[in-house]
């Protein structure tokens, strides 16, 4: 079960459409309202179903405690399927929500929101330290404060164990010196630098500090996903793994082809590699001691797999096979891994910014010596800022962390010094005395979040193990034979971290009074047309055939003031409308998103060529797809 508590001064509901689960409920449960109450969201999951009583016991319990913390009389009692991608069967879901409400009934005046229907609601918390609690209740009857409401189930008994590497272990126990890194070439301990001009990194600092991963609410990113109907999970399948919706699979696939774009114009080769590997594999056994990271397991003809987390066995054991000259380095491949598998811990995983399946860009490139690994890594440092700031993410937006051994510092202090030149701000060293990992340096561009959490990106690292471990030789101009030092490059990290960064991004910008939107090129409407009347629906169509991007019609049966606003919903960077006076003068009413302020939209007249110049000048030389959905409103379907 997991449960979110908000004590609020007021809560107030009211249903809206019943869904095919709905429970039979009498009139007076159509809406509902209470004051000074502890408003209890709830997801009834599977693993409750083995003892429903049970579960409602002790979730009984743990209401009771927080409605005595909080000193509440008022409870009321919501279902809200959010909090879980792994739910019960809607049987189960309305027998514990009703063993709930007659438990609580005995000590607190109780209201039940109805199961099985979209409902309106609002709620005003009240703002103290109290006021948001999670809780996961486990059927064993623990109560666990503070992990995500979007956490999986424990595992059954008969689960096989995860497979968890002695990096992890390793990483677990390492002894990190951290400092503050300026472009002047000064480290400075966190006691002595001064954040108070840098607050996303003084955030980062205490993430990197805590090593807390776990997340306590709901992050604003998964209500945005949902309702620009881009993503959502997957309750199917395993936690971690999502479903993308044609919006959202427009957007990722368009990311997807400019990081290879960008990656292939750098000279990497494009490959594909199996996603699946024999763990007693000599080499890959010992690789996957080497990598932080936990894996899927699977058990198949007499042999333990697993599944790659990332794409480095399958390029690694291609390198092994492949005849190399020194006159081919660097030599460069990239996959795009769809999709790398880890099995991050139920507590970590929410929305699109942690997943047990991903999308990962993932690019190595063999060098002859350090000299030339550390030019390469210079030059792909640079791209993956690049390729950030098109993708919609400037330098202020994230912020870089600089790993290495002491070693290394020593010999290379002034190239390290000149990575933070280049961003022309501190950033955050993590040294080490002796190398944990298979890499001497590494770099990450870090987005920080609206919760306040650190979710790496981009990232190159210098790998000086894995020739040696995958006996990978380049042929020397002597004749002799040489083994490559390879660097690790994701230019964007995650593709879907992307996404979930951009939304995270928007979200602030509103509550900062902005308005939100994606760069032209990723919107999946770039021009949405309003035909005033059905009279002008034919030069509408015109109009979308002219503009030559996605440019879709709004052909519903709605005012066009709210056709306006919903469009504004869906973030639509132009919405051109076209009415009689607009059609007689030969031009278009347009709205520029960019341009606009909350409620004060930035209004246009503009020819529909100058319209289609101003677009094409936006989306130049970044990957283009048409729409995802049909041209008209009207015959599209709702996917949540």
């Amino acid at each position: 079960m997991q449960i979110l508590l908000i004590h609020s001064d007021h809560i107030e509901y009211q249903v809206k459409k019943k869904t095919p689960v709905a429970e039979e409920i009498e009139e007076d449960m159509r809406q509902g309202s209470m004051n000074e109450a502890l408003t209890v969201f709830i997801a009834v999951e599977k693993s409750d179903e083995s003892d429903p009583e049970k579960a409602a016991a002790t979730t009984v319990d743990e209401i009771k405690k927080v409605a005595e913390q909080v000193n509440a009389e008022n409870i009321m009692l919501y279902p809200y399927a959010h909090l879980s991608s792994s739910l019960s069967s809607p049987k189960v879901a309305v027998k514990v929500l009703k063993d709930l409400e007659t438990a609580l009934k005995n000590d607190f005046n109780v209201k039940r929101a109805p199961f099985g229907f979209y409902k309106a609601f609002e709620i005003k918390c009240k703002g103290h330290p109290l006021s948001e609690l999670s809780r996961t209740i486990r059927i064993e009857g623990v109560a666990t404060p503070g992990i995500t409401p979007l956490a999986v189930p424990h595992p059954p008994a008969t689960e096989k164990e995860d497979v968890i590497s002695e990096a992890i272990k390793a990483e677990e126990k390492a002894t990190s010196y951290w400092h503050i890194l300026t472009p002047d070439g000064e480290l400075h301990s966190f006691d002595d630098f001064d954040f108070s001009k840098h607050d996303n990194l003084r955030k980062f600092r205490d993430y990197e500090v805590s090593k807390s991963r776990a997340v306590d609410r709901t992050p604003p990113h998964v209500e945005l996903m949902r309702r620009l109907e881009l993503a959502d999970y997957e309750p199917g399948s395993d936690s971690g793994n999502m479903r993308f919706y044609p919006k959202g699979r427009l957007i990722k696939s368009l990311l997807e082809t400019y990081v290879l774009d960008r990656a292939t114009a750098m000279g990497a080769m494009e490959v594909e590699t199996p996603i699946m590997y024999d763990m007693n594999h000599p080499t890959l056994k010992k690789y996957l001691d080497r990598f932080p990271a936990r894996q899927y397991s699977i058990d198949a003809d007499k042999k333990s797999l697993f599944l790659r987390f990332a794409a480095c066995f399958g390029q690694f054991l291609m390198n092994h096979d492949m005849t190399i000259s020194y006159r081919n380095l660097p030599l460069k491949m990239i996959e795009l891994t769809r999709y790398s598998f880890r099995k991050e811990q139920s507590g970590e995983l929410v929305g699109l910014k942690r997943l047990r399946a991903f999308t990962m860009p993932d690019m190595h490139t063999l060098t002859g010596d350090m000299e030339q690994a550390i030019i390469e890594f210079r030059q792909q440092y640079d791209m993956c800022i690049s390729v950030l700031n098109a993708m919609g993410l400037g330098l202020e937006d994230y912020e870089v962390a600089i790993r290495f051994t002491r070693d290394f510092y020593k010999e290379n202090k002034e190239f390290i010094t000149e990575l933070a030149r280049v961003v022309d701000k501190p950033v955050i060293v993590e040294m080490w005395d002796e190398r944990f990992f298979y890499f001497v340096l590494k770099f990450e561009f870090n987005y920080i979040d609206a919760l306040d959490k650190a979710s790496a990106l981009s990232t190159v690292q210098i790998d000086v193990e894995n020739a040696e471990r995958y006996g990978i030789k380049y042929i020397d101009q002597e004749g002799g034979s040489q083994q490559p030092t390879i660097l690790h490059c994701s230019p964007s990290g995650a593709i879907e971290r992307i996404i979930y960064a951009l939304l995270e991004k928007n979200h602030m910008l509103t509550e900062a009074g902005g308005v939100p939107m994606l760069p032209v090129w990723l919107s999946p409407t770039q021009v949405r047309i309003i035909p005033v009347a059905e009279r002008h629906r034919e030069a509408a169509e015109e109009v979308a055939l002219m503009l030559g991007c996605r440019a879709d019609i709004d052909d519903r049966d709605e005012t066009v003031g709210k056709k306006i606003r919903d469009a504004g919903r869906e973030w639509v960077p132009y919405v051109a409308v076209l009415g009689d006076e607009e059609f007689r003068n030969g031009e278009l009413t347009v709205n520029i998103r960019s341009e606009s302020q909350p409620n004060k939209p930035k209004q246009v007249k503009m020819k529909a060529w100058d319209l289609s110049a101003k677009v094409h000048a936006k989306i130049a030389g970044m990957p283009y797809k048409g729409l995802a959905l049909p041209l008209y409103l009207s015959m599209r379907p709702r996917f949540l």
